[in-house]
């Protein structure tokens, strides 16, 4: 199987991470990994805010929604990266909305989390993705300009836990070929 391949399946969603710092240069290469997620017509509509004092952090994590299982990760993880959308980037043409899904940022981002994801996990490092917060005031405690999104956080470390996988679906169970 090919290392992507073994990749997509081996990396799970860790919450517990070891003291051990992300390097500068480790974290240049999560960087790159979005830099070259797909995006709308190359629109490129995201914008990512690295936070590593752990202050900033402690905002965060007051806007973890209530019972997410990644609150404490938001300050014990050594890194966290916040992913943002620019608005009316993506699945736009000369302003104007060009699908039936409106604004298509968040499939983008969705693309550059999966790449950052990967990448973790092929660097040794884990990570989860972060969802179940209240955006606003994410948004707020970051200075997210208007026109953006907060979207998704993730935070990274290396782990200190080991995730069994969970159980998938049988590929028949959600594969039709020619009609529904």
């Amino acid at each position: 199987m090919s290392e992507v391949l073994n990749a997509i399946k081996q990396r799970r969603s860790i919450r517990k991470f070891t003291e051990q710092q992300v390097s500068d240069q480790v974290l240049q290469q999560l960087l790159e990994a979005v830099q070259w997620a797909p995006s709308w017509a190359n629109s490129q509509c995201w914008e990512l805010v690295v936070v590593k004092d752990p202050a900033q952090r402690e905002k965060l994590q007051a806007a973890m929604g209530k019972g997410n299982p990644a609150t404490k990760a938001i300050v014990s993880a050594p890194l966290l990266v916040v992913l943002c959308g620019k608005l009316k980037e993506a699945g736009y043409y000369k302003g104007q909305v060009t699908t039936k899904f409106g604004d298509w940022f968040l499939y983008d981002l969705g693309i550059a989390g999966q790449n950052l994801h990967l990448a973790c996990h092929a660097l040794g490092l884990g990570t989860v993705p972060v969802g179940l917060f209240d955006q606003a005031a994410a948004a707020k405690a970051l200075g997210v300009p208007e026109g953006y999104e907060v979207v998704s956080m993730f935070p990274i470390g290396y782990p200190d836990q080991e995730v069994k996988p969970p159980k998938r679906k049988e590929i028949s169970e959600f594969t039709h070929y020619d009609r529904w």
